[in-house]
């Protein structure tokens, strides 16, 4: 619902495999998709468990300051979850407390709130916790910072169009005033435990690197996107084959650029007759006989977890691949973005060329929202934003998004494919007190 939504990845995998997602790759879902109701499902399940923390937390025996810092963490998170809620769906029932058994089935807490309303407890949990959360190295590692809450709210504002609140936020954090930051060296090591936590993580999902098998491993986020065997096979494969790299994707890189080798697996062809292929031979040795072995040709680096060079557990579906929500970088790119729609275009080139040199690119001296736009596709790509990212960018830029679609020659409809349908079995369970996004 984020990549494969967008231009940025195809659903991949074998032509018949995962309708859901193939739904949702050509624009043709209705609300019985089981994908999107399984979302809000997990969505509202962690913001069930959120309020319940928030209910009991004031209850412990433990110092305020611990019990403060705990309400600021959850905060945060019911905040993320909710931000890609609305972000999916549009408006949703607004739950910011455990209901009484009175309340369960009460229209409070089964009917959409609006979008507007949704983003202002958005802001209201992001900013409580960026006002009471430590610093990075002031907390354990994983624990959400006051530079996390910033960042977050800082894309938060930049969806609402508010800019200034957007650049100042943002420019705490690249000033140093909420902790050290600064960009990975290497691009490619962002996404391996090498980067795990590292300078540039400004939030990610921890998944038991260091820790025994499966307690918190995100399952089959790896192997979902891994390499699948076909044709010829013989080989051990990776995955599922899902969430791979557009051609558009591919094109969208300037010469030179860093990133394109370190975001997408690109198979090599077969050896002609009579010549022996080394294939595709990945960072840590692993081997990829040829195009013939697969089913598709382009996949994510970015979902790759090593076998042999990175801890697992020996269960392939519980690789601890950390996810990484929030980093520097995209710190930088909303900086950039939100200084250019201010007027700041020196500013904007600051950060811009920040990212733009650690690709091996060269300076742009005055970017346009355009370029900043291209920059936040190729520094972000495959990392679950891209779709969302376009749709802000429409509400910015009208006639942008179904040009970029068609030329996939898929068919978005403006006024519906914004936001992805109210799942039916949620409209059934609510007593059809929940009513359906336009056009589905």
């Amino acid at each position: 619902m984020t990549d494969i939504a967008s231009d940025d990845a195809d659903k991949g995998s074998t032509p018949t495999d995962y309708g859901d997602a193939l739904t949702i790759d050509n624009f043709t879902l209705t609300s019985s998709n089981g994908t999107p109701n399984n979302v809000w499902n997990g969505y509202f399940q962690g913001i069930a468990r959120a309020n319940q923390a928030l209910d009991k937390i004031p209850l412990s025996p433990a110092p305020e300051a611990d019990k403060n810092r705990q309400i600021s963490e959850v905060r945060f998170l019911r905040a993320y979850f909710y931000f890609n809620l609305v972000r999916l769906f549009g408006g949703v029932p607004l739950l910011d407390r455990v209901p009484q058994t009175s309340e369960i089935n009460s229209p409070e807490f089964q009917q959409r709130a609006t979008a507007d309303q949704i983003y202002e407890f958005i802001i209201s949990d992001l900013q409580f916790s960026a006002d009471n959360l430590p610093l990075k190295g002031a907390t354990q590692t994983g624990r959400v910072t006051k530079a996390a809450a910033q960042g977050m709210l800082a894309k938060v504002y930049l969806y609402r169009k508010n800019y200034q609140q957007a650049y100042e936020l943002t420019n705490e954090i690249i000033q140093g005033r909420s902790g050290t930051y600064a960009l990975q060296d290497n691009y490619a090591d962002i996404w391996r435990t090498a980067g795990a936590n590292g300078p540039e993580s400004i939030f990610e999902v921890q998944t038991g690197v260091n820790a025994a098998c499966n307690n918190s491993a995100v399952e089959l986020y790896t192997v979902s996107q891994g390499p699948r065997s076909g044709g010829r096979g013989g080989w051990a494969d990776l995955g599922f084959g899902f969430n791979n790299p557009t051609t558009s994707l591919v094109n969208a890189y300037e010469p030179n650029d860093v990133r394109r080798a370190a975001s997408i697996i690109f198979i090599q062809p077969t050896a002609p007759a009579g010549q022996r292929s080394t294939g595709t031979v990945l960072w840590d040795g692993f081997r990829i006989p040829s195009k013939d072995s697969v089913e598709n040709f382009r996949y994510s680096y970015k979902a790759y977890h090593s076998r042999t060079r990175e801890a697992n557990c020996g269960n392939n579906d519980y690789l601890p691949k950390n996810i990484r929500v929030l980093r520097y970088g995209e710190i930088l790119l909303i900086n950039a973005e939100a200084a250019r729609q201010i007027g700041n275009t020196a500013a904007a080139a600051t950060s811009l060329n920040l990212v733009r040199r650690r690709a091996g690119l060269a300076a742009i001296p005055a970017p346009t929202l355009e370029q900043i736009w291209q920059e936040r596709r190729v520094e972000l790509a495959l990392e679950h934003d891209r779709f969302f990212d376009l749709v802000r960018q429409e509400s910015v830029q009208p006639g942008r998004i179904v040009p970029i679609f068609a030329a996939q020659g898929k068919t978005f409809v403006k006024g519906k494919h914004e936001l992805f349908p109210i799942p039916q079995a949620q409209i059934d369970l609510s007593g059809g007190q929940l009513t359906q996004n336009p056009g589905y």
